[in-house]
């Protein structure tokens, strides 16, 4: 017995260490799983927070009722006042007639201006709406142009609230010119429902239910002529921003947003929507290009943080299966758009397209030919789609407008060889916190896990400034995020 018992021991012994060994094991952290964050030496730091915490506390309600009052039947009768003018063709404006024509570009353009007044009339005059109006003369016998042409931008302003905060400005354009297989053909028929109807659409869309509400930043809804014949409206439009002094920190351009839909083409997708930004900024200087070269800096130009916002929005708001693709070029292949315009002035800019554009239905006389139909009519359109095109938009736009100004003079320094890595920069009006996010050199964007939040204006990261790529954003009392800066390197 006594034997029996000592073996029950034993065995009893050995179980139980078997079980604490598990437990152990168990308990451990994967060092696969476990993700490494740099800890900071600012004394007003907090922890991380989770993504799911992240994104429910940034759901403004206001936004959320700015994405459910954007409507696809809104859209479609706009696009289909637009179709009714037969052409949008910029040079129709020099046709016999023209002033006083139901058909042509300038009852287009003038039917866009009393849509911005009568939006206005709807929210007690809060829009400022006004037109840019020039004449753009022929630039050789190459030029697209071959007269004197009148061409004119339509827009409405609305006003931030903040005294400080309205300087700042965020604009949505689409271009409303049209035309056919001919670019000197300005009579024929030129619908233009996709190219860019449908862009002209989203600004007039975002413009009807944005103005519905307030924001400290100021929000302008642009629609421009001319971009037919080589961006010259949004050209003339950027450069007189940029000689006024305007504080444009985000352009978002919406060019072919139709979701084009051609009977049997099975490789269009309706859940994606293409977001290109330049990675070199057009307007660097030498200065600046050498920095670029010197630190890796070649995806993380305004325009590029401009674009992972958007794709930001879209996380925090759900938009359910649309998702934004983001494209890290300027813009496509042998084609070009006016954010490139405003791209050239120094301002950060982003081009929005359909997934995938068919040609047949783009600057084509209409016609059929070999069982063909070619022309950019309204029934290739997919309002469901411009409708989502322009929530994503519109909640964009309004999650700038409310948020605090970008942190300024961000700065890593980099006064001697070490490992830490030291940020600072100056305050910021509206911000009551600062997050400063961190992705490895070779990642596209910035995990939302990978964020350290303080209320200081500096903080000290022991991870190393050569190991990843540090950005900074404001953040306000009720959770608004202003567009990340990237640090620049002080010796």
């Amino acid at each position: 017995m006594l034997l029996l018992d000592s073996v029950k021991r034993d065995s009893c012994m050995r179980l139980l260490s078997f079980v604490s060994i598990a437990l152990l094991m168990l308990a451990a952290p994967s060092a696969v799983a476990q993700k490494h964050k740099p800890k900071t030496r600012a004394a007003a730091s907090e922890p991380a927070e989770k993504p799911s915490a992240i994104a429910k506390r940034d759901r403004d309600p206001a936004i959320v009722q700015i994405i459910k009052d954007i409507s696809p039947q809104q859209a479609r009768q706009t696009d289909e006042k637009l179709v009714s003018f037969g052409t949008r063709s910029t040079l129709s404006v020099n046709n016999p007639g023209a002033a006083t024509s139901p058909q042509g570009i300038v009852a287009a353009r003038n039917w866009i201006k009393s849509e911005f007044e009568r939006i206005s009339a709807d929210c007690n005059g809060c829009l400022e709406v006004k037109t840019d109006t020039f004449i753009e003369q022929p630039k050789g016998p190459n030029d697209r142009i071959k007269q004197p042409t009148e061409i004119q931008n339509v827009y409405a302003i609305l006003k931030g609230t903040d005294p400080v905060q309205a300087k700042r400005i965020y604009l949505v354009t689409g271009h409303y010119d049209s035309r056919n297989s001919s670019n000197e053909d300005s009579t024929n028929p030129a619908p233009g429902a996709n190219d860019d109807g449908s862009g002209t659409t989203v600004s007039i869309e975002c413009a009807r239910v944005v103005s519905k509400h307030k924001f400290p930043a100021t929000i302008i809804f642009l629609t421009v002529a001319g971009e037919e014949q080589g961006l010259n409206g949004s050209t003339h439009f950027a450069k007189m921003a940029k000689e006024q002094g305007w504080q444009l920190e985000g352009v978002l351009n919406n060019d072919i947003v139709g979701g084009n839909t051609t009977p049997g083409d099975t490789l269009q997708n309706k859940n994606w929507v293409r977001v290109y930004s330049e990675g070199i900024p057009s307007a660097a200087t030498d200065a600046e290009l050498r920095r670029i070269k010197a630190t890796g800096g070649e995806s993380d130009s305004p325009s590029r943080e401009l674009a992972r916002y958007i794709h930001a929005v879209s996380e925090t708001y759900d938009f359910g299966s649309f998702i934004p693709k983001l494209m890290f070029r300027r813009d496509r292949y042998l084609r070009g758009g006016d954010h490139i315009s405003f791209n050239e002035q120094g301002f950060p800019a982003v081009r929005i397209t359909e997934y995938r554009e068919d040609f047949n239905h783009q600057h084509q006389t209409l016609r059929t030919e070999n069982g063909i139909e070619y022309g950019d009519l309204l029934k290739f359109v997919d309002f469901d789609y411009v409708a989502n095109v322009a929530r994503l938009n519109a909640a964009t736009l309004a999650s700038l407008a409310s948020s605090p100004a970008p942190p300024s003079d961000v700065h890593l320094l980099t006064k001697q060889l070490e490992n830490d890595s030291k940020i600072q920069w100056k305050p910021a009006p509206g911000a009551t916190a600062y997050e400063v996010l961190w992705r490895k050199t070779t990642d596209a964007d910035f995990p939302e896990e990978n964020v350290q939040r303080t209320t200081e204006t500096k903080v000290d990261l022991t991870d190393s400034k050569d190991n990843v790529i540090f950005g900074v954003r404001s953040v306000d009392a009720k959770g608004h995020r202003s567009l990340i800066v990237i640090p620049e390197p002080e010796r």
